[in-house]
């Protein structure tokens, strides 16, 4: 039996918009093990955005439990949490979302800098390594505005494995490329699944089922395995 990263038990999101409650996520149990692909689905408006913020603990739950690693998010700090993401989580998001004044090796290594468990003089050996695992070992030096969206995309997969999480988040990962370069993100994420790694995919994209262990569909705030 694979390891439990996230488990998430009878989540509840609600948010108020005037008079009205919006159940985004509605009594969601769902965990994420180690060494597998997961893809959540879902049309916009579905609640993927709220999902993506509530599994990468960037809002709390309204109601159920959030553990990850086993250890229960309810009454911690927000120091607490960062840390817990900081060491569990790489986020991947659809606009890369990289230093134009840095070149990729040194986009890779900035979430190093807050890492005290990688020596600074380490940092810039391992975001070399990181880059070689996506297949940019000769744009090291290159600014994201050298770079076409691909490698962009693959640069920031670099970047959120610098501190080397237990899960990888994706949002839309593929969302502005072409076919060409999806299938090389969705390749390179499910070696990282095949090598341990939990890989979360929220697309809308039917490609992603290609690479996806288990497929869930968002609807109405409830997931629904395909």
């Amino acid at each position: 039996m694979k390891e439990t990263i996230i488990e998430l038990k009878n989540v509840t999101k609600e948010f108020k918009r005037k008079n009205e409650t919006i159940k985004a996520l509605d009594d969601i149990s769902i965990n994420f093990e180690a060494g597998k692909f997961y893809a959540i689905m879902g049309h916009s408006g579905s609640g993927k955005s709220t999902a993506i913020n509530i599994i990468s603990m960037l809002e709390d739950v309204t109601s159920g439990t959030y553990k990850i690693n086993g250890i229960d998010t309810k009454n911690l700090s927000s120091d607490e949490i960062a840390d817990l993401r900081k060491d569990y989580i790489g986020l991947v998001f659809q606009d890369f979302y990289l230093d134009e004044h840095l070149k990729a090796y040194e986009n890779v290594i900035l979430p190093m800098i807050i890492n005290s468990k990688i020596k600074k003089e380490e940092r810039k050996e391992r975001a070399l390594e990181l880059l070689e695992t996506v297949d940019l070992s000769e744009r090291i030096n290159h600014f994201p505005k050298e770079l076409s969206g691909g490698e962009c995309q693959r640069v920031a997969i670099a970047r959120a494995l610098a501190n080397n999480p237990h899960v990888i988040l994706a949002d839309e990962p593929t969302g502005d490329l072409d076919e060409e370069n999806e299938h090389k993100i969705f390749k390179i994420l499910k070696r990282l699944s095949e090598e341990g790694k939990c890989i979360i995919v929220v697309s809308h994209s039917n490609e992603v089922k290609k690479y996806a262990d288990i497929i869930y569909n968002l609807k109405k705030g409830k997931l629904v395995e395909e």
